[in-house]
């Protein structure tokens, strides 16, 4: 199946039902799939081999997710956090491509050959079009979705999710058609991660009503959920961590009659932060979804019955569940130690994954599967005796600060374009607030200076706020194997 058949059922099932509510905009189902029909048309035309957006959460995205499928070419949503010199190498990756965006980032772009670029508005009211109406394509092996992911290298590596992948998550973790009239889910997680990419595609499914907003302030996420009676909503860790703090701050309740779920997941969760918004929002059903891009996204959930009973529980064992990320859901998991030996209960180790909706693939790099279908998550962890998977962080060196990834290699050159410095290694120190925060290790060279502010305003002005170590340390030197490799594991101690 193509992703785009998902649309067609709902506006076949539900065309009048409103499918994305963004501030005063409304797009029925059946609007929803007009516009995509205009927008395949037009995307056709320009022989584009992509269709790239650059943009904030708006009804652009999910009119660019189903006129790519019913195009016949591979979504590429692009991260508008980038630097100018991040986000041209990545369009030249996609060119000829047919490009979304507005003025605000159409001003970072470098002319390019074979890149289109649209005006978001102009997408959004395309004219109707006498071209036939596209045909859906039968090939369940075409390519959906291209999403750029970093690595250790720093170097973003292409993630492709065919048809088969997407569908098989949806269809195995969604029942079509299950949402009530009524029913709204808030999306706050950006186009270009997966999470925004899998709210399209399971609400349209469940025919459930998308409330858009371009970013995430918790007073203003909270004043939408009323206004527009929400009933569902995704949110990341450090913005559960905000609303906890807002709520704290003002001393109110939640007052939220309409939301009877939240999903939570893209990070490491504080085990304060979920405890109290369990207290702040007890009528509510929590869910921890852990997923990654190169499976489609969800692989294991600890639903609302496993928070609750965790929380209650004077059992240890049961109790330490709500620092999980539940069981598998319909793929098979499993932990290995570093020589692939399968590892039993409390065995920490690498953890494995295998299933229809895993791709496990990247453009050039090829399939990372083994003979077997399994692939390495890069995450290691361990299964307690029930099934429960435990994370212990990821088993290369990508640091994970509020569910984006962060190569420590980009800060590190930074770090050494100063004169003072002679060696340094970024590493994750453990961060209530963000999951993970970013920490760094220097070692001067004989006789030079420099303090931790002065670094600190070095990373800010040369790459994104986010990047900066929120706490340097000086060494006489840095730990390396017989390699030459550096030792983070080491480092990484300092920070503890």
């Amino acid at each position: 199946m193509n992703i785009a058949t998902i649309l067609d059922m709902a506006a076949e099932a539900f065309g009048d039902r409103v499918a994305v509510a963004c501030g005063d905009s409304r797009y029925t189902y059946a609007e929803l799939r007009e516009a995509a029909y205009r927008a395949a048309a037009a995307i056709k035309a320009s022989n584009a081999q992509y269709v790239a957006l650059l943009d904030v959460t708006s009804p652009a995205a999910p009119i660019a997710i189903f006129a790519a499928a019913f195009a016949g070419v591979p979504y590429v949503p692009l991260n508008y956090r980038l630097t100018k010199p991040e986000l041209n190498e990545l369009i030249e990756r996609v060119a000829p491509a047919y490009l979304i965006t507005t003025p605000e980032y159409a001003k970072l772009l470098e002319p390019r050959e074979g890149v289109q670029i649209v005006d978001r508005e102009a997408f959004l009211s395309l004219p109707a079009t006498d071209a036939p109406l596209p045909e859906i394509g039968d090939d369940p092996r075409a390519v959906a979705v291209q999403l750029f992911t970093s690595g250790t290298t720093g170097k973003p590596k292409a993630a492709i999710l065919r048809h088969e992948n997407l569908m098989s998550y949806i269809v195995g973790t969604v029942e079509f058609a299950s949402a009530e009239e009524d029913d709204g889910i808030i999306v706050t997680v950006p186009p270009y991660h997966i999470a925004g990419i899998s709210a399209v595609l399971s609400s349209t499914y469940a025919c459930r009503r998308m409330v858009q907003l371009e970013g995430f302030e918790a007073k203003a996420w909270l004043a939408a959920c009323r206004e527009h009676k929400v009933s569902n909503a995704f949110l990341v860790p450090t913005m559960i961590q905000r609303i906890v703090e807002h709520l704290t701050e003002i001393s109110e309740d939640a007052n939220l009659p309409a939301l009877r779920a939240l999903a939570y997941g893209g990070g490491k969760m504080p085990l304060s932060t979920i405890q109290k918004a369990m207290s702040l929002l007890p009528h509510v059903d929590f869910t921890n979804a852990y997923g990654l891009t190169e499976t489609s996204s969800t692989i294991a959930v600890l639903g609302p019955d496993d928070h609750r009973a965790a929380a209650l529980s004077n059992d240890p064992a049961i109790r330490r569940r709500l620092g999980s990320v539940g069981k598998p859901g319909a793929v098979e998991l499993e932990i290995r130690d570093d020589n692939g030996k399968v590892l039993g209960a409390e065995e920490a180790g690498l953890v494995f994954v295998r299933g229809p909706q895993v791709s496990g693939e990247y453009l050039q790099q090829g399939s990372q599967l083994d003979a077997d279908g399994w692939f390495p998550t890069k995450d290691r962890g361990y299964l307690d005796a029930e099934g429960y998977l435990f994370l212990d962080g990821r088993s290369d060196d990508v640091i994970v600060r509020g569910g984006e990834n962060i190569s420590p290699g980009e800060i590190e050159d930074v770090l050494l374009s100063h004169p003072a410095v002679a060696d340094a290694a970024v590493v994750a120190m453990p961060d209530e607030q963000w999951g993970e925060g970013v920490a760094a290790a220097i070692v001067l060279k004989p006789g030079a200076s420099a303090d931790v502010a002065e670094l600190q305003e070095l990373v800010k002005g040369k790459l994104r706020s986010s990047r900066v170590p929120q706490k340097i340390i000086f060494k006489d030197a840095l730990p390396y194997n017989e390699l030459g490799k550096i030792l983070r594991r080491l480092i990484r101690q300092d920070f503890i």
